[in-house]
């Protein structure tokens, strides 16, 4: 792995473009920045485009013959907020390398893991070697779910032969993978008011509304059960996994081992057998964050407000457009009479990509031979909001990366591997050369 790429990298991570929440917006510009003068200074053309909240950065490298196909590279130079900032061993943007791992917010997610299809695709051009038409498109607003990113590739009228993203993980230390599919997303926040104040819990227990009692009863209406599934109405226009792809999965790694490794407690003695299924063709409900009263004092109150915020995973053909509403009614109709409730939603719809795609078919070829191990084939739990607006578009989609469970993405001390690193280079390489077939 060149030492340039590292040393690139670790400048573009120093920028703390923070995107979720206490960051600086002129943080997020200058990542922005940095990523069109990258793109520049290799002899292609790109510039900063205004999106909704953060900008994006749209370019071009071009290849030498005219008619070659057109890649898109997709990434996101917005990061998740590093707090709590004092759980980090060495400061979350000084990046710094332990143990052959690069440590820095954004390591893994999504900076270091797309870096190398910007690195490989500027290094070609700078040579003239370039085989495909390779168009940038770095967005600042994934990890705030902005809408700036679809709305472009919804308006974009020129598109692509394919489009290749690093965001995603291997299946193992050494086994590529692509990602044939990514489950949609609602957010939602809820607030709950019961009262002008908070009140005494002496004078008043047991006779007026509790803001906390009342978000835990909504809650409660749309959790899931003890085997981790949801109600009914939640799971509705679920399509049951093929036979093949069932039989493909009993052959990936146990779930147990995965469990073990995060730390994670099953919620059911069958969520081991099930992971893959549950977690790739099953819808799901998570508590992402809840706050009401005082946890910390000694305060006898009854409080006055409550707030939480939540966030369901949609299986494929489920659409957040219909399920929204869905989640929505069940949390109002669980509210006690007389809470003042407030629910806003956001959400982005599941997308699925078909492994006989010819792009797809090179895709994989490329990743075995640069990885030196079969490509796998998987879903992912996740959601990545412009999968669905490159889908409806019908443009294949390579989604692919290189992070690992061990990466702490979303947490403190994230890191990402020096072989990955490499991994994700090579990977680049091979498939620029692959792609280059595409319609010949």
């Amino acid at each position: 792995m060149p030492d340039k790429l590292l040393d690139q990298l670790v400048e573009w991570l120093r920028i703390p473009s923070i995107s979720s929440g206490g960051g600086d917006p002129q943080d997020l510009v200058r990542a922005a920045e940095w990523a069109r003068n990258y793109i520049t200074a290799a002899g292609g053309e790109a510039e900063v485009v205004a999106g909704d909240v953060n900008p994006l950065v749209v370019g071009e490298l071009r290849a030498a013959d005219p008619d070659a196909p057109t890649v898109l590279i997709y990434g996101h130079y917005d990061v998740q907020s590093a707090d709590p900032v004092e759980a980090w061993t060495t400061p979350p943007f000084e990046p710094e390398i332990r143990n052959d791992r690069l440590y820095a917010r954004g390591a893994a997610d999504d900076k270091g893991n797309f870096f190398p299809l910007l690195y490989v695709a500027c290094e070609l051009a700078r040579r003239g070697e370039l085989e495909v038409n390779v168009r940038v498109l770095v967005e600042g607003e994934e990890e705030a779910t902005g809408d700036s990113v679809v709305n472009w590739v919804k308006a974009d009228e020129r598109g692509a032969d394919v489009v290749i993203v690093f965001d995603s993980e291997m299946l193992d230390d050494s086994t590529p993978a692509i990602t044939l599919g990514v489950r949609g997303i609602v957010t939602v926040a809820v607030n709950v008011r019961t009262a002008r104040g908070d009140l005494h819990s002496g004078l008043f227990g047991g006779t007026v509304l509790n803001a906390t009692h009342a978000l835990t009863q909504m809650l409660d209406a749309v959790l899931p059960g003890p085997d981790g599934k949801l109600r009914a109405e939640l799971r509705a226009g679920l399509v049951e996994p093929a036979e093949d792809e069932r039989r493909a999965w009993a052959l990936l790694p146990s779930a147990a081992e995965l469990f073990e490794q995060i730390g994670g407690t099953p919620i059911h003695e069958t969520s081991a057998e099930t992971y893959y299924e549950q977690n790739w063709a099953d819808a799901s409900i998570d508590v992402n964050g809840i706050a009401g009263g005082d946890a910390v004092q000694v305060r006898t109150i009854i409080p006055a407000t409550a707030s939480a915020k939540l966030s369901m995973r949609l299986a494929p053909n489920q659409r957040a457009a219909d399920m929204g509403p869905v989640l929505e009614g069940l949390l109002r109709a669980a509210a006690p009479a007389g809470a003042d409730v407030d629910i806003s939603l956001h959400g982005c719809d599941p997308a699925a990509f078909d492994p006989a795609d010819p792009a797809l078919r090179l895709g994989a070829d490329a990743l075995a031979e640069a990885c030196g191990a079969p490509c796998a084939l998987i879903r992912s739990g996740g959601s990545i909001p412009v999968l669905a607006a490159f889908a409806e578009r019908g443009i294949p989609t390579i989604l692919s990366g290189f992070t690992g469970p061990d990466d702490n993405f979303h947490a403190p001390d994230e890191s990402f591997r020096l072989e990955s690193l490499r991994l994700g280079e090579a990977s680049a390489r091979a498939l620029y050369e692959h792609l280059a077939k595409l319609g010949g």
